[in-house]
């Protein structure tokens, strides 16, 4: 298998660090090497979250530096922007076109850049966007966009969907697991 190098970014709340909890456990189950990292910073305070997955035969280390990442899952299209320089030439940015205002922007300091997206888009890479919190809230809950986004990753990687179905069995706490699965069927099907 060759070593892929995802990237998962977000807001603190977001549900980062369980959707690269899932996607590590798909990964464990068909018996290859996986690690992961995460980078909270000021997560409870709704800043930024970032967390590498590195996968494949025999992996090394779970950091991803600037220009390797195979991947970015953005649960938010301004944290998209702000990893951008980690996605290789070519690779893929899977976002959220959820707007969430940074703590400069609700102060007044700055205002939330209008064109981040078309910036984006302007790059050498594929860009795949959608309203996650729309899909997640068509699942049941709003804070289901985590698993509506890594629906979309197995989608559009050819990630097994009946190997990354069970992750997020073996993941989600029973309580949540109705939604969660209809969450990311809807996020497989887009």
């Amino acid at each position: 298998m060759t070593e892929k190098s995802i990237m998962i970014v977000g807001v603190g709340g977001q549900g980062s660090l369980l959707a690269s909890k899932i996607l590590g456990n798909a990964v464990l189950s068909q018996g290859k090497d996986v690690k992961v990292s995460e980078v909270h910073g000021m997560s409870q305070r709704g800043g930024s979250v970032v967390t590498y997955v590195r996968y494949g035969d025999d992996v090394a280390s779970p950091i991803i530096n600037k220009g390797e990442a195979d991947i970015i899952l953005s649960f938010e299209k301004l944290e998209a922007a702000r990893w951008l320089p980690f996605l290789k030439k070519g690779g893929i940015i899977i976002t959220n076109s959820q707007q969430i205002n940074p703590m400069p922007v609700i102060t007044g300091q700055a205002t939330y850049p209008e064109t981040v997206l078309e910036g984006i888009k302007a790059k050498d890479v594929r860009v795949i966007e959608c309203d996650a919190l729309a899909l997640a809230k068509e699942a049941g809950s709003e804070k289901a966009v985590n698993v509506v986004l890594i629906g979309m990753l197995a989608h559009f990687t050819g990630f097994d969907l009946d190997i990354m179905r069970e992750a997020v069995k073996n993941s989600v706490p029973s309580k949540f697991l109705e939604v969660n699965m209809k969450a990311f069927e809807i996020g497989a099907a887009i």
